[in-house]
């Protein structure tokens, strides 16, 4: 299987006959393509139109979703279930256009493994959509340094052996070619693709989404400077608490030699709470060590597991 389209369907029963068209016309001159339809859910008949699609197409797989778990756990069982080596990811609402996915394939085999499509003229409102994503992208490259102008924009094509060192979460989707850029080494590119209004139903998001996206952003941020580096992470948060035990114990100190005279709070209070915020300081540091010796013993799983098929089709070799 050379290519394999995943789009997450949620309440968009009017939407996944055109879009099935849409694929079949842009992919014509390409044989080997399957279109993996995600139901996140939906409560129209999304699920029945889909599933009468894929009888008359076996190039259509339907995978069903027991709720509505949201867009990135969609897509996450997408990737999972696709069986191509190029996978490409869009909108089911008809707003990325299926004519884009070959110019951006031919961009991948020019030496990427993941191009974003980025939305010139993008058809949304001004206010709740346009502003929101032009302010995190921004903030999005400024805090992780990947520079993607159009980090929302779900058209995009992945290489497979990219997808499969990713795990998404939460909306991390919006962020992939952050996580694959700086987890998976990726090579990242950008390409203008067409956007259009949405035609039929209405938009899952709203102004709502800032905060968990702001969250998430948090989490990225601690993902890109801290992933291989755990125990840097502690160290820097044991300065504060080091810091603060320094400056009580110092007074403490300073008090004792100058005769101040304090009572049971000065004598007991101070060096006690000095005592205690050092070895909260000394925590932090353990865990960092302890969070580095779990990724050592996970990197070294990792590469045990993909040394093991290498060794067996080897021992087969031999055998024939």
């Amino acid at each position: 299987m050379r290519l394999s389209v995943v789009v997450p369907l949620f309440d968009e029963e009017e939407n996944v006959t055109p879009l099935v068209e849409s694929v079949r016309d842009a992919l014509a001159g390409d044989g080997g393509w399957e279109l993996v339809l995600v139901d996140d859910g939906s409560r129209d008949g999304t699920r029945r139109v889909a599933h009468e699609l894929a009888r008359t197409d076996e190039r259509i797989v339907v995978v069903e979703l027991a709720r509505n778990y949201g867009q990135t756990q969609a897509m996450q069982a997408g990737f999972d279930h696709a069986r191509g080596d190029v996978v490409v990811s869009m909108d089911g609402d008809l707003q990325n256009d299926p004519r884009d996915i070959p110019r951006l394939v031919a961009t991948l085999d020019e030496g990427y493994d993941l191009v974003a499509g980025y939305r010139q003229r993008r058809q949304d409102r001004a206010l709740t959509r346009r502003l929101p994503s032009w302010v995190a992208n921004r903030l999005i490259a400024r805090l992780t340094g990947v520079r993607v102008r159009d980090i929302g924009c779900s058209l995009k094509v992945y290489r497979r052996d990219v997808l499969t060192q990713l795990d998404l979460y939460s909306d991390m989707h919006r962020f992939l070619p952050v996580l694959a850029a700086t987890t998976a080494s990726a090579r990242v590119t950008e390409v203008p693709v067409r956007h259009h209004p949405r035609r039929f139903g209405t938009s899952k998001y709203g102004l709502s989404r800032v905060v968990k996206l702001l969250a998430d952003l948090v989490t990225l941020k601690m993902i890109s400077s801290f992933r291989e580096r755990p125990l840097a992470l502690f160290a820097l948060a044991a300065l504060v608490p080091l810091l603060a035990a320094t400056l009580v114990g110092g007074a403490w100190t300073y008090g004792v030699m100058v005769g101040w005279g304090w009572r049971h709070e000065g004598v007991y209070v101070l060096p006690g709470t000095a005592l205690i915020l050092l070895a909260f300081a000394v925590h932090l540091v353990m865990l960092g060590l302890l969070a580095e010796q779990w990724l050592l013993a996970r990197t070294s799983t990792r590469t045990s597991a993909r040394a093991a098929p290498d060794e067996s089709e080897g021992a087969a070799a031999c055998d024939r």
